[in-house]
């Protein structure tokens, strides 16, 4: 038997998910509090949850005028008691609609260690956790408000419950109630998020466990009476209540306008070639990378064990199915980290009372995988800033660079020396440090990036924000029609062309008018007889279309005031 290390003691009990979630808080929250609004889900989800706020429907999502069909209700929900709970609606605080977003990693990383703890030693399910609550593409998704944290945390939660009724059926810990309703809650969560997602990964890792073990009566310990009841309760009452408020459109806007066209073709632009996943894992799953390697042979050295079987059952349908669709999207496979992470923390025991999976071969390539990755990730904020063209946060720059180097180095070289549990940790521990520098500070300093908060501030600097209430409102706003500038001026923004931000003056409310307008609003102007007042400029770097922009607001004069009479 193995000597107790401290990795043992610090993961035995509910240590090891509280710790594994706290990892998973250090990487995130900089981000969360750092980052301006992002185009274009985040913005689009956040004003659509500002809506449901302001006007007490919180039925049917709506972004401005039109539905938000394309996903179910569950994150609205939790971003507007997110919102209703730490700010005001008026702030327009991005940061509080991120909340749901950083507590889904949270739940994550804890669900992992959680889940992990059946099947490895606790030191292991606690390095599991962390490796996920740690990992690049976990914590960028902590630090925006949309549906993929949450959605990871929720399937990693059931899948996690899952194993462990699954593994009381072969030998393991027993599952209790507890277990069970912790399943089917979570799974309750992800269709509320993400509809099938969640579904989709538990079926497809049922059906194939159920073909390998040429058996099904581990399933009739799942609780099916009560569960399926708990499950209608919690779906039922929101998918009657938007059936009725849109008289049936949701579900085909949902089917045919989202799901649909990803599985047929590559929706929005975002298509790839089978293998894009496989490709960007090792980038993604970042500092886990160390441990890949050694996780896929220890995957195939114990894949006689119930555990593992279950691990790859949850793991590679559900990856082949992703890989398959044509619309790709670098977040799609999160659910399936958690997998990976169980696969590297097996390699850190032995296989048949042999040695770790984590031989010399599998150490090798983890270490120069990591090496690599970190200093492509060092390299990126400088980058970045010289493409750019702004340099105002080199010193956090600096500051990041050295911490992925850090964090890459101490664990390949940990790795390389037969420490891999150690290796781990530090690189760990490094780079939800770095990850925190460069989605707290880094990115936020990079402000050609952030056309839309620089033209509220320059809104309000000039007295015309429509959350000031001096000027009429609302403002117009030609040829720049991210949703982030919605999400802080409000949802009465209007986004049109030249002739309509000449109106708005006439009328005696700002507009903002971007650079390819200007020639059009004037000659607009000129027509209307009406007159402008430049109250400044914003330029910058519109990321979702690739060019360069700038944004001109305009006042309407200022009206004469009366003389005093004799």
């Amino acid at each position: 038997m193995a000597p107790e290390t401290v990795f043992d003691r610090w993961g035995r009990g509910w240590r090891g998910p509280l710790l594994a979630a706290l990892l998973a808080l250090i990487a995130g929250l900089p981000g969360v509090i750092g980052l301006p609004p992002l185009d274009r889900d985040e913005s689009r989800f956040a004003e659509a949850t500002a809506q449901m706020l302001e006007t007490g429907d919180f039925v049917s999502p709506r972004f401005q005028e039109a539905p938000r069909f394309k996903k179910p209700i569950g994150l609205y929900w939790l971003q507007a008691l997110a919102v209703k709970s730490v700010s005001q609606v008026e702030d327009r605080a991005i940061w509080a609609y991120r909340i749901p977003s950083l507590l889904g990693a949270m739940l994550a990383a804890a669900a992992c260690a959680w889940g992990a703890a059946a099947l490895l030693s606790p030191g292991s399910a606690l390095l599991a956790g962390s490796l996920l609550g740690s990992s690049f593409m976990l914590s960028m998704e902590a630090s925006i408000a949309s549906t993929d944290a949450v959605l990871c945390g929720a399937i990693t939660l059931a899948m996690s419950a899952l194993s462990r009724v699954y593994l009381a059926a072969h030998g393991g810990p027993r599952a209790g109630r507890l277990v069970k309703a912790a399943f089917w809650a979570a799974l309750a969560l992800s269709i509320l998020v993400k509809g099938p997602i969640g579904p989709m990964v538990v079926g497809l890792a049922v059906i194939s466990l159920c073909v390998w073990d040429r058996r099904v009566s581990w399933l009739g310990r799942l609780g099916w009476g009560w569960g399926l009841i708990g499950l209608a309760a919690a779906l039922g009452p929101w998918a009657l209540a938007i059936t009725v408020a849109t008289d049936g459109a949701f579900w085909g806007a949902a089917l045919s306008g989202d799901l649909a066209p990803k599985l047929a073709g590559e929706a929005e632009g975002h298509g790839a070639p089978p293998g894009y996943y496989l490709l960007l894992a090792p980038v993604l799953l970042f500092p886990a990378t160390l441990l890949l390697p050694a996780g896929l042979v220890a995957a195939w050295r114990a894949r006689s064990e119930p555990a593992i079987r279950f691990t790859l059952c949850w793991l590679i349908p559900g990856w082949l199915v992703f890989e398959a669709t044509p619309t790709k999207l670098i977040h799609y496979t999160l659910p399936l980290y958690g997998a990976l992470t169980w696969l590297m923390a097996r390699a850190l025991e032995p296989v048949d009372d042999d040695a770790p999976a984590a031989g010399r071969v599998s150490r090798a390539i983890g270490a120069g995988l990591t090496a690599i990755i970190g200093v492509a990730f060092a390299v990126a904020g400088p980058v970045a800033m010289a493409k750019i063209g702004d340099f105002s946060a080199v010193p956090w720059a600096v500051l990041a660079a050295l911490l992925f180097l850090a964090a890459s180095a101490a664990g390949a070289l940990m790795l390389w020396r037969g420490q891999p549990a150690r290796g781990a940790a530090a690189a760990m521990g490094l780079a939800a440090l770095a990850h925190g520098v460069l989605a707290g500070a880094v990115v936020p300093g990079l402000h050609p990036l952030w056309l839309s908060s620089a033209a509220a501030r320059a809104l309000t600097v000039a007295g015309a924000s429509p959350w000031q209430g001096v000027v009429p409102g609302p403002v117009t706003v030609a040829g720049y029609a991210e949703p982030s500038l919605v999400f802080l001026l409000g949802a009465d923004t209007e986004l049109g062309h030249a002739g309509e931000a000449a109106a708005a003056l006439a009328e005696g409310r700002p507009a903002i008018v971007e650079g390819r307008e200007d020639t059009a609003f004037r000659a607009a102007l000129a027509r209307n007889g009406a007159a402008a007042r430049p109250a400044g400029s914003v330029s910058g770097l519109d990321y979702s279309k690739g060019h360069a922009d700038i944004l001109r607001l305009y006042l309407p004069p200022p009206t004469p005031r009366k003389g005093r009479g004799p």
